[in-house]
């Protein structure tokens, strides 16, 4: 009964995902952060009018990290759907969200100054933050990039039937991070509904996939316990727990953790394909 419990929540997991980089799913997306975008906007401009609202004190600029915001939820989901394919993959994806993150801090910061801006010393100084999480996510976006060329799909299963298991204890893990991602989006927003503050719940998200990451890596010592896979693996959760940091880091800082684990992780990438090019020259020359 229970082994069935499970099955129909991984034959759930698999029709979402099979639907969710459809065409059909990329328009609803596209067509959803474009809404909010607008909404944004007219909400700056009722506030720039002075016409009362249930938003006041934010700018136009609302609109692009409104925007921005909601992008962000569709990029988590699509992060939970890849962990079932690739850990490597999204690990990815969780630098992917960095980076975007990143870009949404520089346009909120911008939203400040859309008036007269007086070019002295203070305002330079305050300009800091915004130039270093711009060019943080530039970065980032360019590890990611060569994160992703530099990565190596090898499966560390015996057989088809070991790969399957594995596969649906993943699909079961990212089940529950979905429901669990939904839940803290609810709860978001009824907090948001009694204190008129917006509290995102996404550090305690990612501390959640902290825990996800180092069960999988265990996990994944039924199949294999080679100690590349297990050093590969166990620097991909340490990048999370870099990650989860950089979300509550002050200015500066959360782009130094940011690029120190991109750099962490695409080292032992490198490292990590060097060491497999030696063995598999080793093996040719014992043959």
């Amino acid at each position: 009964m229970i082994k069935n419990f499970f099955q129909w929540q991984i034959r759930i997991f698999d029709q979402l995902d099979e639907h969710w980089e459809s065409p059909r799913v990329s328009k609803m997306i596209s067509n959803l952060v474009v809404a909010f975008f607008v909404g944004g906007l007219i909400i700056g401009l009722l506030n720039y009018l002075d016409i009362p609202n249930p938003l006041t004190g934010v700018s136009a600029f609302f609109a692009i990290e409104l925007a921005f915001t909601v992008l962000l939820i569709f990029e988590i989901l699509g992060l939970i759907f890849l962990i079932p394919r690739s850990v490597a993959d999204s690990v990815g994806k969780q630098f992917e969200i960095i980076s975007l993150l990143l870009l949404r801090d520089a346009f909120k910061e911008f939203g400040h100054y859309l008036g007269e801006i007086h070019w002295d010393v203070d305002f330079l100084w305050e300009l800091g933050p915004i130039v270093s999480d711009a060019f943080g996510a530039i970065l980032i976006f360019l590890i990611t990039g060569l994160f992703y060329r530099a990565q190596r799909h090898i499966q560390i299963t015996g057989n088809y039937e070991e790969q399957s298991g594995f596969s649906k204890i993943k699909k079961l893990i990212s089940t529950y991070l979905a429901l669990t991602f939904l839940g803290l989006g609810i709860y978001d927003l009824f907090t948001a509904y009694q204190n008129n503050h917006f509290n995102y719940s996404l550090e305690l998200f990612y501390t959640l996939l902290i825990f996800a990451d180092v069960f999988i890596l265990l996990f994944s010592l039924r199949y294999t316990t080679k100690y590349l896979n297990l050093f590969r693996y166990s620097s991909f959760a340490l990048a999370t727990i870099f990650l989860r940091l950089t979300l509550s880091a002050p200015a500066y800082f959360n782009v130094l953790l940011a690029v120190i684990a991109g750099l962490m992780v695409l080292g032992v990438t490198f490292i990590y394909n060097g060491m497999l090019d030696k063995r598999k020259g080793e093996i040719k020359e014992q043959i």
